[in-house]
C-alpha cells in the first residue's frame, strides 16, 4: 500500500527536472540486490514493469504516532502490499496490478534469510516470501507466479508513505459511505476530505470496514493511488524544481530500492511523461477463481484464476491496455457496494420444506457469494427470510440483500465477518447481482480520472 509513494517519485521526475537539480538525490535511496543471482528469468517484454512492495516497516516511527494512528504491535517483516506497475514503451500509460498479499503461493528453492537454513520448493502465502527470503525471493516468486519480467523494485514503508502524503500537501479523496475502522482508527463521513499523511496511512491500511477485508481494502489503495497521482500532477511540484528536490528529499530516505533504479532511469522516465494524468494510468486486481481457498499448515489463502490470471498478465507482457478486452455482456444484474465474492454467508433452512437450505447455498454461491456450503437446520421456523449481520459488515449485508429481494436486514452484534441468511417461507429466489467495477471478479480495469474525485461531490 506504501508502495504509492514510489509511484508518486517516478511521477514527479515528469517535469523533465533538469539533471543537476536531480542528480544525488538517489543517494538517499537505500540500495537492495533484488535480482543476484537470478536464473531462468521471464522472458522481457515491452514497456517497464516495477515490482512496488509496501512492508510494515515501523522503526521510524514516533510514540505519538503510533498512539495516533494506532501503529502498535511488533512489526511482521512482511508485504503488506505487493503491487506491479507497468510503464508503457511509449511512455503514455501506466498499468497497475494488485497481487493480494494472501494469495496461495509455491515459493522457489532458497536459503532462508533469518536461519540460514536451505528450503525446497513449498506452499505458501505471497506475502511470507519476503519474510524468509527478502526481495529476492519475493521478486522471483512473484516472477514466477505471473511470468512477467520485472525490471525494477522499489521497497517503502509507513514513515515513507507519510513523509510523501503530507509533502504533497495532503491527498484529496472522495467516500460515499461512511468509513470506520476500530483497528486503525479510521472514521470519516461521506463526502470529501483532504487526508494528511497519518490519516492516509489509516485510509490505506484499514482492512475492518466491511466484510470485503484485504480485497476491499485493495480498492481503497487504488483509489488513494489515483488521487494522489492527481494531487502530484496538479500541484506545481513538477514544475517546480526547487520544491521537487525538496519534497522528493523528504521522501527518499526511508525507501529500498535495486541498484538500478536511479537518477537516469528517472529523469529519462520523466522526459517522456511530461503530460502524464490521472487518465493516463488504469488499475486492476489479479482475478480470484476461491475466496478461503484452505491449505494445510498455511490457513486461508486465495487462489487465483489460472485462465483469467494469464489473460491479464499476457495483456502486460505485451503492452496492452488492460481495458481493452474486456466482455462487455449486458446482463441484468445489479451492481452492489461490496464484491459478492468476498461476502461470508451461512445459510439455513426456516421451513418445513426439505433440501431448500442446498437450494439458497448453491443459488447465492452461483451469484458470487462466498457461501460455506454447508446449510443448516434452523431453531425456528421463519415467516419472512431474515439476512442476520454484524452492524461493522452492513456494507456486505446490504449487497447480499440486493440479491434477495423482500429479506428482513437483522443486525446482530458479535455475530462476525459471516452472515447468517435464514430462508423463510417466502423465499422465491436470489436476484443476480455484480460487484463493483474495481474489484470484481473479471478483473476490471479502471482508470485513475474514473475514481478522483469530481468537483465537490
Amino acid at each position: 500500500m506504501r508502495a504509492v509513494t514510489a509511484l508518486s517519485v517516478t511521477v514527479m521526475a515528469s517535469a523533465g527536472i533538469g539533471h543537476a537539480v536531480v542528480t544525488g538525490l538517489d543517494s538517499g535511496i537505500a540500495r537492495v540486490d533484488a535480482f543476484k543471482d537470478m536464473k531462468n528469468r521471464p522472458r522481457a517484454g515491452h514497456g517497464m514493469n516495477v515490482l512496488l512492495v509496501g512492508t510494515d516497516g515501523r522503526d521510524k516511527i514516533t510514540e505519538a504516532e503510533r498512539r495516533a494512528y494506532k501503529l502498535g504491535g511488533a512489526p511482521c517483516h512482511c508485504t503488506d502490499t505487493v503491487m506491479i506497475v507497468h510503464i508503457s514503451e511509449d511512455r503514455e500509460r501506466a498499468s497497475v496490478v494488485s497481487l493480494p498479499r494472501d494469495s496461495y503461493t509455491e515459493v522457489p528453492e532458497h536459503v532462508d534469510q533469518n536461519t540460514g537454513v536451505r528450503h525446497p520448493a513449498h506452499p505458501t502465502k505471497l506475502n511470507a516470501a519476503y519474510a524468509e527470503g527478502g526481495p529476492q525471493l519475493t521478486v522471483r516468486t512473484v516472477e514466477a507466479m505471473t511470468h512477467v519480467k520485472v525490471d525494477h523494485y522499489v521497497e517503502v514503508d509507513f514513515t515513507s508513505f507519510m513523509k510523501t502524503v503530507d509533502a504533497l500537501g495532503g491527498v484529496k479523496i472522495c467516500t460515499p459511505t461512511p468509513l470506520k475502522d476500530s483497528y486503525t482508527g479510521l472514521d470519516l463521513a461521506p463526502g470529501p476530505h483532504t487526508l494528511g499523511g497519518g490519516q492516509a496511512l489509516q485510509y490505506v491500511r484499514a482492512r475492518h470496514v466491511d466484510g470485503a477485508s484485504d480485497l476491499g481494502r485493495m480498492q481503497r489503495q487504488q483509489r488513494f493511488m489515483a488521487a494522489l497521482i492527481e494531487r502530484a500532477t496538479s500541484s506545481g511540484v513538477l514544475f517546480n524544481p526547487m520544491r521537487f528536490r525538496d519534497v522528493t528529499r523528504a521522501v527518499l530516505g526511508s525507501v529500498r530500492a535495486d541498484n538500478g533504479f536511479g537518477t537516469d532511469e528517472l529523469l529519462d522516465l520523466g522526459r517522456a511523461m511530461r503530460n502524464f494524468s490521472p487518465s493516463s494510468s488504469e488499475f486492476t486486481t489479479v482475478p480470484i477463481e476461491q475466496m478461503g481457498y484452505a491449505v494445510k499448515g498455511i490457513g486461508s489463502t486465495l487462489k487465483w484464476d489460472p485462465v483469467k490470471s494469464e489473460r491479464l498478465f499476457t495483456n502486460l507482457r505485451d503492452d496492452k491496455p488492460l481495458g481493452a478486452h474486456l466482455a462487455t455482456k449486458a446482463t441484468a444484474a445489479t451492481t452492489v457496494e461490496v464484491d459478492p465474492h468476498t461476502v461470508q454467508v451461512r445459510v439455513e433452512n426456516g421451513t418445513g420444506t426439505a433440501g431448500l437450505g442446498r437450494k439458497v447455498d448453491a443459488a447465492l454461491a452461483a451469484t458470487g457469494f462466498a457461501t460455506t456450503r454447508r446449510p443448516l437446520t434452523a431453531a425456528h421456523p421463519v415467516a419472512r427470510t431474515v439476512i442476520s449481520y454484524d452492524p461493522r459488515w452492513d456494507r456486505s449485508a446490504r449487497s447480499l440483500a440486493v440479491a434477495i429481494p423482500g429479506s428482513e436486514l437483522h443486525p446482530t452484534p458479535g455475530l462476525g465477518p459471516v452472515l447468517r441468511v435464514t430462508a423463510g417461507a417466502d423465499w422465491k429466489g436470489v436476484h443476480p447481482v455484480k460487484p463493483p467495477q474495481i474489484a470484481a471478479s473479471e478483473a476490471p480495469v479502471v482508470r485513475g480520472d474514473e475514481v478522483v474525485c469530481s468537483g465537490e461531490a
